[in-house]
């Protein structure tokens, strides 16, 4: 990862800089693959660390505590004999986005100098596949992501237009993804594993996003998030905008990787909202 920071132009010394590892945490009871790995997770720490940077790390699940879901997935254990302070994302900021939607984010997300975001590559019933713009909407307070699906999930383009307007609340961002070992055909829970043997990194989580359905060889237009970046005009979000450095995407060809036939509704019926919120509440 070193040299792909290098590569960014991530200063060498980053003594005064405060670092967020943003990992992607659905669930304590979500099946590893779901999550971020924790041994990803701690290599990205390693690195900062070793810049000499001050690292913290939070997130806020859809289900439950994220601190119970740090230890129950692993996180804690692997990443206890490094210098990593844990930040709840508790304290709610309201956001207007471009779209219009109002939003409750957490102020832990926003108060730091870069925004290290670590999503885990995964096919997704509702968005096709989910990368590192997915992952932003962890800065979103917990049981009101249920919210915002009962809310604004009349489509899916709304909604993936919303999850796009939060990339511009976000301090400078650097995206180092576990393309390693990815969640295929079903998610964002109940996919298979598919070793893929692949680490991204941008300072851009829309042109990582469009690097990778080139990976994946996943047609952008079957993608709701990719459709609105191309429709916005989005930087990154054309292949004509990339640069590939390391290692051209025709390196993966024939992965195998799969995405859902039909996507899934975005809408949540407000039952299941409910019990969203009954499960945070008993997990807490």
């Amino acid at each position: 990862m070193q040299e792909q920071l290098n590569i960014l132009g991530v200063p060498a010394d980053l003594s005064a800089s405060r670092i967020l590892l943003k990992p992607n945490l659905i669930s304590a009871m979500a099946p590893s693959l779901a999550c971020s790995s924790p041994f990803f997770t701690a290599a990205a720490a390693r690195c900062f660390i070793d810049r000499g940077a001050k690292v913290i790390l939070g997130d806020s699940p859809a289900f439950g505590s994220a601190a119970r879901a740090l230890k129950r997935q692993g996180f804690k254990e692997v990443l206890s004999n490094l210098a990593v302070e844990y930040i709840p994302f508790s304290t709610r900021v309201l956001k207007k986005l471009d779209c219009g939607i109002e939003v409750g984010v957490a102020a832990e997300a926003l108060d730091c100098d870069y925004f290290i975001n670590l999503p885990r590559i995964k096919a997704h019933d509702q968005m096709a596949v989910t990368m590192a713009v997915k992952n932003t909407f962890g800065i979103v307070l917990g049981a009101r992501k249920a919210w915002y699906h009962m809310r604004h999930g009349e489509s899916h383009q709304i909604f993936a237009q919303m999850i796009l307007d939060l990339q511009k609340l976000l301090p400078e961002t650097i995206v180092l993804s576990d393309g390693i070992e990815v969640m295929n055909k079903r998610g964002p829970m109940k996919g298979t594993s598919l070793s893929i043997g692949c680490l991204a990194a941008s300072k851009n989580a829309v042109a990582h996003d469009r690097a990778m359905l080139e990976v994946l060889e996943v047609d952008k237009k079957r993608v709701p998030l990719a459709v609105a970046a191309d429709n916005d005009q989005l930087p990154g979000a054309h292949m004509s905008d990339l640069e590939f450095p390391q290692c051209d995407p025709g390196a993966f060809s024939g992965s195998g990787f799969r995405i859902p036939g039909m996507l899934s509704d975005v809408r949540f019926l407000p039952s299941r909202y409910l019990r969203s919120f009954v499960k945070r509440i008993v997990s807490r």
